[in-house]
């Protein structure tokens, strides 16, 4: 992935080709609502923010409404930043969660993942098993938003590889999971996140506009 210094979005955002994804890592704030969303739509599309609107999927997954529904995204917050997902030609899934302890990671776990994933977490050391546990959840999160379903689909009815071997979609309902996509993201030290689409492999952009200080 590449990288680039904190700037406006009207300052970098380049093309977007059909055969990648464009991330954006974000300063995020709850009373701004999806005003910085638009913002980087906006650049994509030479339209003002202000023209843009959305409009909410059967299970609630935002996306622009015509004539600028071939741009899809997803984005996902946590804490004070949030990362956004562009793409055309393929609908991109993306989640985010802050690192920290999780007490209970491996009870959830047992009660809403698959019976092989929780016993692999069972298995790990302590301190390693809060970071694969996120990493699984992520990875779940995303595929169900890239689908455009929500949590009610069912955490085990997709099956995914547990750590130390390479991320990968070994199941999913209803669907070929061989013709998924799975990308691990460390955006920095303190949160992990999970890009997913559907289709053949794409190149990934990184941009931040996270505020310097």
């Amino acid at each position: 992935m590449h990288s680039a210094a904190s700037q406006t979005p009207a300052k970098v955002a380049e093309p977007l080709r059909d055969d990648e994804i464009h991330l954006w890592w974000m300063d995020y704030r709850r009373e701004q609502g999806r005003a910085p969303l638009l913002a980087v739509l906006a650049t994509y599309l030479g339209r003002p923010a202000g023209s843009l609107a959305l409009v909410e999927g059967a299970h609630g997954r935002p996306a622009l409404a015509a004539p600028h529904a071939a741009l899809a995204f997803n984005w996902s917050h946590s804490g004070e930043r949030a990362l956004l997902a562009v793409a055309r030609g393929v609908v991109p899934g993306i989640d985010l969660e802050r690192l920290r302890p999780r007490p209970r990671a491996l009870a959830l776990a047992r009660r809403y993942f698959c019976a092989g994933e929780a016993a692999a977490l069972a298995g790990m050391p302590p301190d390693t098993r809060d970071e694969a546990f996120l990493g699984l959840w992520t990875a779940k999160e995303a595929v169900l938003k890239a689908i455009g379903r929500g949590l009610a689909f069912g955490l085990d009815r997709l099956e995914l590889s547990v750590p130390p071997a390479p991320l990968q979609l070994l199941r999913l309902d209803g669907d070929d999971a061989g013709a998924w996509q799975l990308q691990r993201l460390a955006p920095d030290r303190a949160h992990v996140a999970t890009l997913a689409w559907r289709g053949a492999p794409r190149a990934v952009r990184l941009r931040t506009l996270v505020a310097d200080g």
